[in-house]
């Protein structure tokens, strides 16, 4: 591992380019989009996570909505705010269909 920019590991082989799967529907232009800021970013000084950080939070976020659309808005609805012992145990509840929707979805 050697970069020309202090220390840094090169980035000619981009790992993420060669393990990424196609996402498709309403995500795929948001994954095209944070490939396309990762190969910029192995040209400049800042490292792919932090340049590309909201890029990859769009994705992970556009992904659990098309997977699990019901227990997202449950999640929304339920933790979005401080609330009585019922809202936080419905806001646990919650979370743990949404945990489980997306055990679901992962390969084995």
């Amino acid at each position: 591992m050697t970069g020309g920019s202090g220390g840094r590991p090169d980035r000619e082989s981009d790992p993420y380019a060669s393990t990424a799967l196609p996402v498709p529907g309403p995500c795929a232009s948001t994954q095209r989009a944070l490939a396309e800021c990762h190969r910029r970013a192995a040209r400049g000084p800042l490292q792919p996570e932090v340049l590309c950080r909201h890029l990859n939070r769009a994705l992970a976020e556009c992904v659990v909505i098309a997977c699990c659309p019901d227990e997202t808005e449950a999640v929304r609805t339920l933790c979005g705010s401080a609330g009585t012992a019922l809202k936080r145990t419905q806001c646990q509840r919650a979370r743990i269909d949404l945990s489980l929707c997306l055990e679901a979805h992962q390969d084995p």
